[in-house]
């Protein structure tokens, strides 16, 4: 057994010395190089800088020197800059709840100075300041200068007053990367200002200005150049535009009523493009870069219907609000915000990047041909094509499919208002055959009577062939996004040429999407049956349920849910969606009142609904080893073309896959 400590003597209460208390609070803002570079760049945005440049050596640790063109810093209030809680960009409490600037706190230079050497050198545009002044952070001196118009701030040997501090850092090359990483941040937001790093006299990265038309959708224009430039080409190739509401202007910050509208825009990532880690999320409120738990949530759940396995999306998404309704004094480092009203942000962007994935990506490639340049074939289109580029459908099918002697089975209905015919019509689209391709009886009953029959007998026809052929016939003007069929192989996959090259298609993925998303859209059209359970479901609850169920009564009622207090420590559930009726009640009672303390709860109710329909359009998609006609093939294609996210699986899957002309080409070494 321990011996009993001694006690300690008691210490009388004094006040912290200054540069103690300074150096505490550097403990929270500078955690490595990379902190400085931050805050540094903050300061620099907020003097309206068009061009920063940093400069380090040892990884910031030797130096750290940001340099801008903005406004300066006046003579008169140059020593003051560098006190504690001494800052231009608030004065009272009301500029602190409405925050608009990058930087705020007014403690970052003082904390900086107690734990570095600083020096800040400095010049204002204007004709009584005909030089600049160079002011030592340590010993106050000040002294005229020769500068342009803006701000250098000069950060040596940093924590060379807490050596313990120095210990925990990492080698260079990490520090620099982190210091680089946070610069990015800053450049991703921020198109319209330079950015240059330099590394012990070398340039390391660099991002010009994005000459831009930040008025109307010029800004997300602006955004789509400066992702393409520091994080590269690939990453808008695989992306799609997001802009909610629909009819929002990116960026914008006018009032409507009184109260800014809130805005999500942006770029998202196509689920083929995850990744295993989260480092490519980049989420920005009023123009700073945060990591926030109802962002990151809601991104992340636009992607359960179409995100394989545990598979990380990459995006990076603007959302813009009125300063009142968010709170950025919640972390010192700035990188946490509260807002208000968490729900309608975190519902705004799921909305927004659901809404974005939804749009077939397939019709983004008939864009691309009637834009080719001189030289270029359709394929070099293909790959640098504008990511969301849209598609307009014909309002009926060309003539010339029409005059083929294998008539497409569309013809025999009523053009729909796009091309294909809804899910709910997939009894008669299958159902129609070609002649020659499948009996009569294939024709005249289709799926309307049994889908397993119809394959079935095309299967019969065809499955002495390991490939079905198609009879060759030009593409059609204005070609389909996915082509038309020519082939089906080993029953599983259907091929198709386009304009781009080969299209490879999984048909019972594809049809499982299609099916799918059409049991979705029935019950979306659909309230929430409830069924009454014969016997309550009670469960000890904490006082947060209990007070969740009793204040959100009508949205549980609305989800087909009916939770009531049966004890001040317990809830009973009473009802429980028809559709979810097998599922386990407490279970489900309580995951949604823990949605709905913070976020959205109608996603639980959706995520569990989506799992059995999803189960139920597996069993009903078309199976694989299925031999189906060329006029069947074509209408699953069509069908595709405008069905919301059919480029996934219900499992995340890609259901179909482009080969372009290129690597065809270089399969059998043409050209060299």
């Amino acid at each position: 057994m321990n011996a009993a400590l001694p006690p300690s003597t008691r210490r009388p209460i004094l006040e912290l010395p200054d540069e103690l208390v300074s150096q505490i609070a550097a403990g929270e803002v500078v955690e490595r190089p990379a902190s400085v570079v931050r805050e540094l760049v903050d300061n620099a945005l907020d003097a309206g800088a068009t061009q920063i440049t940093v400069r380090l050596q040892a990884g910031g640790v030797r130096l750290i020197s940001v340099e801008d063109n903005g406004w300066g810093i006046h003579r008169t209030e140059l020593p003051t800059a560098l006190k504690r809680h001494a800052t231009s960009k608030i004065a009272s409490l009301s500029d602190l709840e409405s925050v608009g600037t990058m930087g705020f706190r007014g403690e970052a230079l003082a904390a900086i100075c107690s734990i570095a050497e600083v020096s800040v050198l400095t010049r204002v545009d204007s004709g009584d300041e005909p030089h600049g002044w160079l002011l030592d952070g340590r010993s106050g001196e000040l002294q005229p200068t020769a500068r342009n118009p803006g701000t250098t701030v000069e950060v040596r040997e940093l924590f060379f007053a807490t050596p313990a501090r120095r210990k925990f850092l990492k080698t260079d090359a990490t520090e620099l990367a982190h210091c680089i990483e946070a610069v990015r941040r800053h450049a991703l937001a921020r198109p319209e200002v330079g950015f240059a790093i330099w590394h012990d006299g070398k340039l390391v990265a660099q991002w010009r200005a994005v000459v831009a038309d930040l008025a109307g959708g010029g800004m997300l224009d602006a955004l789509r150049q400066r992702l393409a430039d520091v994080l590269g080409e690939d990453f808008i190739q695989q992306a799609v535009a997001v802009n909610w509401p629909a009819d929002a202007v990116p960026g914008e910050t006018a009032l409507a009523d009184g109260v800014q509208r809130l805005r999500v825009w942006g770029f998202a990532g196509v689920p083929d493009a995850a990744r295993s880690r989260s480092d490519w999320q980049y989420a920005y409120v009023n123009g700073r870069f945060v990591r926030d738990k109802v962002i990151g949530h809601a991104a992340r759940s636009a992607y359960e219907d179409v995100l394989h396995g545990h598979r990380q999306p990459v995006y990076a998404l603007c959302v813009s609000l009125d300063p009142t309704r968010v709170d950025v004094n919640v972390h010192p480092t700035k990188i946490e915000v509260r807002f208000r009203d968490s729900r309608e942000v975190h519902q705004a962007v799921r909305h927004a990047v659901e809404a974005a994935l939804a749009a077939p990506r397939s019709a983004a490639a008939v864009a691309a041909q009637t834009t080719l340049m001189p030289g270029e074939t359709p394929s070099d289109a293909a790959s640098t094509m504008p990511p969301g580029a849209a598609w307009s459908a014909p309002e009926r099918l060309p003539s010339t499919w029409g005059t083929a002697q294998n008539a497409l089975p569309f013809q025999r209905y009523t053009p729909p208002d796009t091309i294909g015919q809804r899910v709910s019509d997939l009894g008669a689209l299958w159902g129609g055959a070609s002649e020659g391709a499948t009996t009569a009886s294939a024709r005249t009953e289709g799926w309307a009577t049994s889908p397993d029959a119809t394959l079935a007998n095309t299967a019969s026809v065809r499955a002495e062939a390991g490939v079905a052929l198609a009879t060759a016939r030009p593409l059609p003007e204005g070609d389909w996004p996915l082509g038309r069929a020519i082939a089906q192989l080993q029953g599983v996959y259907i091929l198709a040429e386009n304009a781009q090259g080969l299209v490879v298609v999984d048909m019972h993925a594809a049809h499982e999407r299609i099916v799918y998303e059409r049991l979705k859209q029935q019950m979306d059209n659909e309230q929430l049956a409830s069924q009454p359970l014969l016997i309550p479901a009670t469960f000890a609850a904490t006082p947060e349920e209990v007070a969740t169920a009793e204040d959100s009564g009508v949205v549980l009622a609305m989800l087909g849910l009916e939770v009531v207090p049966f004890s001040p420590k317990t809830l009973a559930v009473r009802a429980v969606p028809t559709t979810l009726a097998q599922g386990d009640p407490v279970e489900l009672a309580r995951s949604v009142l823990a949605e709905l303390s913070q976020h959205d709860a109608s996603t639980v109710v959706q995520r569990a609904r989506n799992q059995l329909l999803a189960t139920m359009a597996c069993h009903g998609a078309v199976r694989a080893n299925r031999r189906l006609t060329i006029d069947e093939m074509n209408a699953l294609l069509r069908q595709m073309e405008v069905t919301e996210r059919s480029d996934q699986c219900n499992h995340g899957r890609p259901t179909w896959r482009q080969v372009g002309m290129k690597e065809l080409d270089a399969l059998f070494l043409r050209g060299r």
